[in-house]
């Protein structure tokens, strides 16, 4: 196995163990809030307040440069571990205290480590098939984010199980990242530069992939974390409490799992017709099928099923495309500090909308708000026209 083949599996492994407590509370939510009685409001909160770590995670490490001055294996494992560290404490304390709103903080602060800073190393490793590489390491990440729904479903009542058995893979996966490599293309920042951060805004190129970006994340964290409630919702119309829980839970590990494989797939499209053209094409269709799961609600359990499970497959494989073209469009000794502010700024967005998701739809309903997740894959398509523009322009140039 050649050392860009094994550094890549040490990679990936540790990127999707890393990120796989993102939505571990979402995930045995029937089941705490059951055992401790959260209310709606502490339900929202142990979701969103994952993204507000986040967020203040990234921002700190892309307003400091870290992930650029600093080897990014030693950030990606101590973030990781100390992840793992972080949600098993949730084992030990009151889940339905103030404490565990703040570990769950913690996790999305220190996640801000792994995901990133995985894509900083993983840029360092190619040029030609960049959209690729980021493809297989989203495709990756996206296959961890279901393990939770997984393990839930495998745990059944038992949600200290899941719970235990996820910072475990969490810890591992933060120890295996120490014997990769870096790549031949990778770069050291000297020092914290601002117009490195200046970047985001001034070149029009930077700014097409970051407010792309923001369309898909206007959809897809709703779906990953209220994606198993609105479908046991939906099935509770026609089956009894039980089943339609425990067929939520499957629909949101399914849905989550099935976008895996093409990420990587749309990657080796990415390379030959453009980055741009396949992330607008991506929007389409999970615009499209937000849409039409709203309109299956209540209806066969097969065809929501089914339509949750297509939804997730299109929702997923943009994400890689939009970091890789900022990683071709920016010097590679800021990267790192640009692709954490992309998903920083991306993921604030998130703490809205996640938050605000069991509130609106108590007020208008399940099929209302995913067919409203269909307005930011649209204005997404809007802001990557130019990109389209730019690779027919450059190819012609080429040919």
């Amino acid at each position: 196995m050649t050392p860009k083949a094994r550094t890549l599996l040490y990679l990936l492994v540790a990127t999707a163990s890393g990120m796989c407590l993102w939505f571990m509370t979402a995930a045995i939510l029937p089941e705490i809030t059951a055992e401790a009685g959260l209310t709606k409001a502490r339900q929202s909160l142990l979701s969103s307040v994952v993204q507000a770590g986040f967020v203040v995670g990234a921002l700190s490490i892309a307003f400091s440069g870290l992930a650029d001055r600093l080897d990014p294996r030693k950030v990606l494992a101590t973030c990781a571990i100390a992840t793992a560290g972080a949600n098993a404490l949730l084992l030990v304390i009151p889940i339905d205290g103030f404490g565990a709103v703040l570990l769950r903080f913690a996790t999305g602060a220190l996640m801000a480590g792994v995901y990133p800073v995985g894509m900083k190393i993983t840029v360092g490793w190619g040029l030609r098939d960049r959209g690729l590489l980021v493809g297989i390491l989203v495709g990756t990440l996206t296959l961890g984010k279901s393990v939770p729904y997984g393990l839930a479903f495998l745990g059944g009542a038992d949600w200290r199980m899941a719970l235990g058995a996820g910072s475990l893979l969490a810890a591992a996966g933060g120890c295996l990242v120490l014997i990769s490599e870096l790549g031949p293309y990778h770069r050291r920042a000297p020092a914290f530069r601002p117009e490195a951060i200046r970047l985001a805004w001034t070149d029009p190129r930077v700014r097409s992939a970051y407010l792309g970006y923001f369309g898909h994340m206007w959809e897809l964290y709703v779906l990953w974390a209220w994606g198993a409630a609105a479908a046991t919702a939906s099935y509770a119309l026609t089956l009894d409490p039980d089943a339609a829980r425990s067929l939520g839970k499957l629909t949101a590990f399914v849905s989550i799992a099935a976008g895996a494989p093409f990420c990587v797939i749309a990657g080796l499209y990415a390379d030959r017709i453009g980055k741009a053209r396949v992330a607008i094409i991506a929007m389409i269709a999970s615009g499209s099928l937000a849409i039409l799961t709203a309109f299956s609600f209540g209806g066969p359990p097969a065809l929501t099923f089914a339509l949750f499970v297509l939804w997730g497959i299109a929702v997923i494989p943009d994400s890689a495309q939009f970091s890789a073209l900022v990683a071709d469009f920016v010097p590679p000794e800021w990267a790192g500090s640009l692709l954490t502010l992309q998903t920083a700024l991306g993921f604030l967005l998130t703490v809205a909308t996640v938050q605000i998701t069991p509130l609106f739809a108590a007020a208008f309903g399940w099929p209302t708000l995913m067919a409203c997740l269909a307005i930011g894959p649209f204005l997404g398509v809007l802001a990557m026209r130019p990109l389209v523009r730019l690779f027919n322009a450059e190819k012609e140039i080429g040919d």
